[in-house]
């Protein structure tokens, strides 16, 4: 796996060995940056943009957002088993670059309102079989954690079936090999 455009272009990012960890295919990430980058289905400017990355496992969504140009990450981790990947991961870096990691649970009485900042970009990350995806974007929601205009990025099983809130709006969908990815916003 390594980082794909920007400053820190072919970096290669340390992997965990074990079975609980789903690093984002590279495939699937280059995708997602050429939809952020190049769509006209929404507006946003990665250079600049203030990014929360949940379930950030290894870091790769958010460390390619830093690549490109972006002003915060905010990784949010639980798992002990790659919160060391996800710290050599940024460490290796050796950059000025802006971001925290937050070592929390999003799904076990994680405090949205504790966040310092709004985000241009959320993305989400979820354990495929997570099904509690509908209550996470309806805390996103009720904070008022991403800016007017910012996006919401989702990387699901292609078969997994979710419930959104009445006032998330889907904006764009793609399929990459068995995931899917989801953009949307909230009105």
């Amino acid at each position: 796996m390594r980082v794909i455009g920007g400053k820190f272009k072919g970096k290669k990012l340390l992997e965990p060995n074990d079975k609980e960890t789903r690093p984002l295919k590279d495939l699937t990430k280059e995708s997602i940056f050429n939809i952020i980058n190049h769509s006209n289905k929404f507006s946003i400017n990665i250079k600049k943009a203030c990014v929360l990355d949940l379930f950030s496992g290894v870091g790769s969504f958010g460390i390619e957002c830093l690549s490109q140009g972006a002003s915060h990450v905010t990784f949010i981790e639980k798992y002990k088993g790659v919160l060391p990947i996800l710290k050599n991961n940024l460490n290796n870096l050796k950059s000025e670059i802006n971001y925290e990691i937050v070592e929390s649970d999003i799904l076990n009485k994680f405090e949205f309102k504790s966040l310092k900042l709004r985000y241009d970009v959320i993305f989400l990350d979820p354990p495929y079989k997570e099904k509690t995806l509908g209550n996470i974007l309806n805390i996103i929601i009720k904070n008022k954690i991403l800016k007017e205009n910012g996006i919401i990025i989702i990387h699901r099983h292609k078969k997994e079936i979710d419930t959104f809130p009445k006032n998330f709006q889907l904006i764009d969908e793609k399929k990459y090999g068995i995931s899917k990815i989801i953009f949307g916003s909230y009105f």
